[in-house]
C-alpha cells in the first residue's frame, strides 16, 4: 500500500519515554507515517519510571503480575518482529531522565541533530542492551551525534528540564495514562497502535484516502 502526499499538513504529537519498550515500536511506526503524510511532529518526554536507579535495577522491580508481564512480552516480541526492529532482551530498567534531557536541548538547540539521536537512544537500549541511564553512555551518543556540547545544558541548566515538565503537564491535562500516546488533530490513541489504523486516520485527516494495491 502506498499513500500519495498531499500539501495539507497533519499535526500530530508523540508522548512518549526512553524507558518504554512500545514507544520504540511507537516512535518507528511515526516516522514511518511520516514518509507518507506531511506530518508536524511535536514530540513530548514523559517520564513513566521518575524513582527508577540510573545504574540499573531488576525488571521484577517495576512490580508488574507475572501473567500481565508474559502478556506484554509477547506482543512486544510479536510487534518488533511484525516492525523488522532490532531486540534484545534485557534483564534490567532503568532511569530515562538525562536521556530525555539530552534530546530535549538537542530538540531546542540543534532540532536537525535530533531525530538521528532519538533513534539512537532507542537502539542502544532496546537493541544493544545498554544502559541508557548511565552518563558515560549518553555522553558517548552525544559525542557520536555531534551535540556532545549540549551535555552541560542539559544536564546542569532549568531550561530543558522546564521544558519536559511541560510535557508532563499537557499529558495530565489530556488525561493521558500511559505512553505511548500519539494525539493526531486532537485525538488520541494509545499504545503502539497498528500502522493500517493510524494511516486510516491520518487519511482522514489529511482529507485524502490511502490508495489500494
Amino acid at each position: 500500500m502506498s499513500t500519495s502526499r498531499t500539501a495539507t499538513s497533519v499535526p500530530v504529537t508523540l508522548f512518549f519515554d526512553y524507558n518504554c519498550p512500545f514507544c520504540y515500536v511507537g516512535s518507528h511506526r511515526l516516522e514511518q507515517l511520516a514518509q507518507e503524510y506531511p506530518l508536524d511532529i511535536l514530540w513530548r518526554f514523559v517520564e513513566i519510571h521518575p524513582g527508577n536507579d540510573p545504574a540499573g535495577q531488576p525488571l521484577e522491580s517495576l512490580g508488574y503480575p507475572r501473567d500481565r508481564w508474559q502478556a506484554m512480552t509477547q506482543a512486544l516480541e510479536s510487534m518488533v518482529e511484525e516492525d523488522g526492529l532490532p531486540w534484545r532482551s534485557r534483564s534490567f530498567t532503568t532511569n530515562s531522565r538525562k536521556a530525555m534531557q539530552l534530546a530535549q536541548a538537542t530538540l531546542l538547540q540543534r532540532p536537525q541533530a535530533f531525530l538521528p539521536l532519538h533513534r539512537a537512544i532507542f537502539h542502544r537500549y532496546f537493541a544493544e542492551g545498554d544502559n541508557i541511564g548511565d552518563v558515560q553512555v549518553l555522553e558517548a551518543l552525544a559525542t557520536e551525534h555531534g551535540v556532545d556540547d549540549l551535555t552541560e545544558i542539559a544536564w546542569k541548566t532549568e531550561g530543558p528540564t522546564k521544558v519536559l515538565l511541560a510535557h508532563v503537564d499537557a499529558a495530565r491535562e489530556l488525561g493521558l495514562t500511559g505512553v505511548p500516546t500519539l494525539v493526531v488533530s486532537g485525538k488520541p490513541f494509545a499504545g503502539a497502535v497498528s500502522l493500517d489504523l493510524l494511516r486510516q486516520a491520518l487519511a482522514r485527516e489529511a482529507h485524502q484516502s490511502p490508495d489500494q494495491e
